[in-house]
């Protein structure tokens, strides 16, 4: 049996749910969410908890358990609390900047780069050098944080480039001239 499949999702106080037709809704304080889940998987909800089971013991239907059961935890987690990325940009120059609702990235091009977030995502910039990514859906941010790192990444040498606040850059050494004859 599925390790974290057969854990319940428990539900706090204040998030409604809502099971029909092959698609669980969520709502909570932080915003709606819902998701499509595999017809081979049984999801029960009650006023308390979440359970979500499978017809039987088949390759495909032991991986869809814990996944179902992964992401609906992952919206009632994202309605109460939220989920956030920071990002940091190293280097001379390089900043951030909100434009409107867009983040207006500086980071050694001609051009300045202009990231508009999707709906139901916030992007703040508490200084040049930060950038706070959140939002209920964990994957669009995820994925929001991901398309703003992506516009420069960290390079090995000096380390300039937009990081993860908690990423680690490996550095290399330059070039060393030996001395010659």
């Amino acid at each position: 049996m599925s390790r974290i499949g057969k854990l319940p999702v428990i539900l706090p106080a204040g998030v409604k749910v809502a099971v029909a037709n092959g698609q669980v809704k969520v709502e909570g304080p932080k915003g709606k969410l819902e998701i499509s889940y595999h017809p081979n998987m049984v999801v029960k909800a009650d006023a308390k908890q979440i359970t979500v089971e499978r017809p039987n013991d088949e390759r495909q239907n032991r991986a869809l358990h814990g996944l179902t059961r992964a992401l609906i935890n992952n919206m009632v987690q994202g309605v109460t609390k939220g989920y956030d990325k920071r990002l940091k940009i190293e280097g001379v120059g390089y900043q951030a900047a909100m434009k409107g609702t867009s983040v207006e990235l500086t980071v050694g091009f001609a051009n300045r780069i202009l990231h508009t977030p999707p709906a139901g995502i916030t992007v703040t910039v508490p200084d040049p050098t930060t950038i706070l990514v959140s939002g209920a859906d964990k994957q669009k941010v995820g994925q929001f944080a991901a398309d703003i790192r992506e516009s420069k990444k960290p390079e090995p040498y000096k380390g300039k480039g937009v990081r993860y606040e908690t990423e680690v850059v490996r550095r290399k050494e330059g070039k060393s001239f030996a001395a010659s004859k």
